[in-house]
């Protein structure tokens, strides 16, 4: 039940889509939250640094979704031609958006030369300033990449609804419901 299989997915990935899903929608969230806050905001300085915190473990998240998606099956798509190559499209599109906005907080985060400090445990080293105005022009791409990801959750959402719905095909309950090998190999 952790693995993948060819009729759906294994504990081990729905957990991961769960919790991703969770991050990068909280993660939007506080950002569009924390920037309207005034200096005397108690939570001036604590959200932006919980923010940072969180976004460096999503991205080590996403990177260990990735290599341990290169290590299982993946299940067979459901869907007609067209939904098949959209899919994997938007999922090629959406590791291409967090890795861009990994990239761009980064950039906001160090341009002063400070490395990030997640959670007290390390600090991520600062590479400097790459160019100028580097924390206004980074922030400007990391807020579009950001409206951009969570229109592509929307989307996403809505497809996997269009499919349960209109389709009636398992796609979204296989997102939900872990398949037992025993039941598919029998």
């Amino acid at each position: 039940m952790w693995r993948n299989s060819k009729n759906g997915y294994g504990l081990w990935s729905i957990f991961m889509h769960w919790l991703s899903a969770v991050m990068v929608t909280t993660m939007f969230v506080c950002g569009v939250w924390m920037v309207d806050l005034s200096f005397y905001d108690p939570w001036y300085k604590a959200a932006p640094a919980y923010h940072k915190s969180v976004g460096l473990i999503l991205s080590l998240i996403v990177v260990l979704r990735l290599v341990l998606n290169t290590m299982q099956r993946k299940p067979q798509q459901l869907g007609g031609v067209w939904e098949k190559r959209l899919a994997g499209i938007s999922h090629r599109l959406f590791y291409l958006l967090l890795a861009s906005l990994f990239l761009s907080g980064y950039l906001i985060s160090t341009a002063d030369g400070r490395g990030i400090d997640v959670f007290d445990w390390f600090v991520l080293p600062s590479l400097g300033e790459w160019f100028d105005n580097q924390e206004d022009i980074a922030g400007i791409a990391h807020q579009w990449l950001a409206y951009c990801l969570i229109v592509m959750v929307v989307l996403h959402a809505l497809a996997a609804v269009k499919h349960h719905v209109v389709n009636k095909d398992k796609t979204l309950i296989r997102m939900f419901k872990p398949t037992n090998l025993k039941e598919e190999n029998p």
